[in-house]
C-alpha cells in the first residue's frame, strides 16, 4: 500500500479550518479514482506535554505507486490539490509513504 500523508499545522481560525477540510475538502477528496481508504486524525497534544506541532494528519490509500500516479492526473485529484492549496496552502506539508508489514 502507498499512502499520500497531509500534516497540517495549526490553523488560526480551527473552527473555519474544520468547516472548510471536513464539508468541502473531504468530500472532493474521496472523489479521487484509486483511492482505496481515507483516514483523518486530529492531533490531541504531545507525549511531553503541551500542544502537538501538527493539528491534523490525512492519509490517503492507494493499491501501489501506480495506482497513485494514475489517481494524480485525474480532474478530481487536480480539485483536490487546487482546494487544499486555497484554504491551507501554506499549513501543510504532503509526503508519499510506502506501509511495510513487519
Amino acid at each position: 500500500m502507498i499512502k499520500m500523508i497531509a500534516l497540517y499545522k495549526h490553523p488560526e481560525d480551527k473552527e473555519a479550518f474544520d468547516e472548510h477540510y471536513f464539508n468541502t475538502h473531504s468530500p472532493i477528496t474521496a472523489k479521487i479514482p484509486g483511492l482505496r481508504d481515507m483516514k483523518v486524525t486530529k492531533m490531541l497534544g504531545s507525549p511531553m506535554g503541551g500542544e502537538a506541532k501538527y493539528y491534523l494528519m490525512a492519509e490517503m490509500y492507494y493499491d501501489s505507486m501506480e495506482a497513485f500516479q494514475e489517481a494524480m492526473k485525474t480532474d478530481e485529484a487536480k480539485a483536490s490539490g487546487k482546494d487544499v492549496m486555497s484554504f491551507a496552502g501554506d499549513l501543510v506539508t504532503m509526503m508519499i509513504g510506502e506501509e511495510i508489514d513487519e
